[in-house]
């Protein structure tokens, strides 16, 4: 048998979405996890043949009574009192969870990676980080962040999604949704 003796089923096909659109999306649904009131953060940590190895939200330290913990975030009260005492942020989660070297793959996140986060990064030989929203950039801890990535040889680059393809995906949600 032959392509030529079928010919109506042998189409051409494209997708919607390129990799980095696509890990970026994957990392977003996984930042819908955080409890977070203020800032859902999700990481995807993808290897060299584009699988992910892991993922993680910002949440609070696994297995502990959270009801007991603090989600607020002025920073009048003691740190006591304050979420980021307590909070896993989605980078740190993602390579805690990992079962597999990191080594070479590249971190798919909604927001640019603070200099805690950055630290565990360059010690797990990531070698790329690809973000969605960079707005702490004015922070000192941003600068460290890119410091660190720039002497340990990490790429860093934004991606936007635009919002025709949020509009494809609203729309084939949608359809999902009517159809069950």
């Amino acid at each position: 048998m032959s392509k030529d003796q079928f010919p109506q089923n042998y189409i051409d096909v494209n997708t919607n979405l390129n990799w980095d659109e696509y890990f970026l999306l994957t990392a977003m649904i996984t930042s819908f996890k955080s409890k977070d009131p203020s800032t859902k953060v999700g990481c995807v940590i993808v290897n060299h043949n584009k699988h992910q190895v892991s993922a993680g939200y910002n949440g609070m330290v696994s297995g502990i009574d959270e009801t007991e913990l603090p989600w607020g975030k002025d920073k009048t009260a003691p740190l006591e009192h304050q979420k980021y005492g307590y909070v896993v942020h989605a980078e740190a989660n993602a390579i805690l969870h990992a079962s597999k070297s990191l080594e070479g793959c590249t971190a798919y996140v909604t927001l640019f990676p603070c200099n805690e986060c950055a630290k565990l990064i360059a010690s797990k030989k990531i070698k790329e980080i690809v973000y969605l929203s960079d707005k702490h950039k004015h922070q000192e801890s941003t600068a460290i962040s890119k410091k660190i990535f720039d002497l340990a040889g990490i790429k860093f680059r934004s991606v936007e999604i635009n919002e025709n393809l949020l509009s494809k995906l609203s729309e084939h949600l949608n359809t999902l949704v009517a159809s069950v």
